[in-house]
């Protein structure tokens, strides 16, 4: 399946159901894969904002902010992302998101 057929598929799914957290991060990881980056950043963000406990849709962000460079935002959204992973105790997301962060903070 093309990516955008699998678009188009997502967005049905949220039509139905607009709070569906892993159709909209399925969304955004198409539209990232696409290179389409402010798409991919809209659909976390929104994400984010409807179930702000989506770890992953943090570690996202921060991967994406820093391949456009913007290390802040990058910083800010690892940052939360860690604070969410550790109230969730998911360890593994935790020290990814520590690393990824370290590594753009040695850069910076």
């Amino acid at each position: 399946m093309a990516s955008e057929e699998r678009i188009k598929a997502l967005k049905e799914f949220l039509a139905k159901d607009p709070d569906d957290s892993f159709s909209r991060y399925a969304l955004a990881l198409e539209y990232n894969g696409m290179g389409e980056s402010e798409s991919a950043i809209s659909s976390l963000k929104e994400l984010l904002q409807r179930d702000p406990k989506y770890i992953a849709a943090y570690q996202q962000l921060g991967q994406i902010y820093c391949k456009l460079n913007k290390t802040r935002d990058a910083k800010r959204f690892y940052r939360k992302g860690i604070e969410v992973a550790e109230e969730a105790n998911d360890i593994h997301a935790k020290q990814e998101m520590e690393e990824e962060l370290e590594e753009i903070e040695d850069e910076w």
